[in-house]
């Protein structure tokens, strides 16, 4: 008996070895914090939680980084050197700001204008949280500085001026995307092959959610807690950009952070753009430049530009889709009630 409890006592214990060895259950992870103005927040599936949380750490820090150097009111970040320096003679900038900023002029030009991160020059003068806005004087002085042509880059010795006085840039509508596209590229670089990545507005997810579609939410534009459309997505980029997450009304008029740079006013005609593709830094670029053009044209716009889809609520409340997502048309995977919803 003796020999019999012994040699059960060495099989527990070399059974107990190999269960050591084994990975940890697989299992999803998020974390989630206010940066850059919004919410970011990262959800993963990883066996091993002590990767997981050096992974979504590791987000987090790049959005921290991304926001200390594009933040414009962050007085020490590269961009508001830029803002004070660009005017009087070529600023050296990082490699990261050349490639943003030869982005930004990519859109601008595909977009004829309507994407135009000069809106800025008349943009700072409003404040949505204390409802000030601009005359129609300040706005007429301010207006001419609106040109992404004013914008001098010199890709090769990496610097950038202004061609003029009164010039102001703000990263704003392709910051959060490109922060975006850079965590899930770290992700993947690190062997994870399902995760969500959300700045705001702005969503790049990596691959699905084990065997189902993510859910997406598109927010009701006129109702805070209430979503209009759910849209099943898998390995893709989706952004949505609305009338309601800057404003203020007064005398009946929305006052909103989307700014037409022709005008240098609020864009009108639309409540939200929703854009679909491949990466979130086209997406978020995409949503302003329908949003300015107004849902028509916008439409027409999105049907130029090659895998990109996208949903118009204008106005009224109408909703257009592009061809791919009319009813009918192929589509990603019927939704799953068990995946997660993402508002927008």
């Amino acid at each position: 008996m003796g020999a019999f409890v012994t040699l059960c006592s060495r099989l527990l214990v070399v059974l107990a070895g190999l269960l050591i060895g084994l990975p940890a259950q697989a299992e999803w992870f998020s974390r989630q914090e206010a940066i850059m103005g919004t919410v970011v927040r990262v959800e993963l599936w990883h066996t091993d939680a002590a990767k997981a949380d050096v992974a979504m750490a590791a987000v987090m820090a790049e959005m921290h980084r991304i926001d200390e150097a594009m933040s414009p009111y962050k007085e020490q970040s590269e961009l508001s050197r830029i803002n004070r320096e660009a005017a009087k003679g070529p600023v050296a900038i990082s490699q990261e700001m050349v490639d943003i900023l030869t982005r930004s002029i990519e859109f601008s030009k595909l977009s004829d204008g309507a994407f135009d991160i000069t809106f800025s020059s008349v943009g700072y003068l409003y404040d949505y949280r204390k409802h000030i806005k601009p005359s129609d004087a300040e706005v007429a002085k301010a207006l001419p500085g609106i040109n992404y042509r004013h914008l001098l880059l010199d890709p090769e010795h990496r610097t950038i001026r202004y061609a003029r006085d009164g010039v102001r840039i703000d990263l704003g509508g392709i910051a959060k995307g490109w922060a975006v596209d850079r965590c899930i590229a770290m992700l993947k670089s690190r062997g994870i092959h399902n995760a969500m990545v959300m700045a705001g507005g702005d969503t790049r997810l990596l691959g699905d959610r084990r065997g189902r579609p993510w859910n997406v939410g598109v927010r009701d534009p006129r109702q805070r807690n209430a979503v209009s459309i759910v849209l099943p997505l898998a390995d893709t980029a989706i952004s949505t950009s609305g009338d309601y997450e800057r404003y203020f009304e007064e005398d009946g008029v929305r006052y909103h952070h989307i700014i037409n740079p022709k005008t240098g006013k609020s864009a009108t005609g639309v409540r939200s753009v929703t854009v679909i593709a491949a990466d979130a830094t086209t997406t978020e670029g995409l949503t302003k430049s329908v949003f300015v053009k107004g849902p028509e044209a916008g439409m027409q716009f999105l049907r130029t530009v090659p895998g990109v889809e996208g949903i118009v609520i204008d106005d009224h409340g109408r909703v257009l889709y592009s061809a791919g997502l009319q009813p009918g048309a192929q589509s990603p995977p019927a939704a799953d009630t068990a995946g997660r919803s993402s508002g927008h």
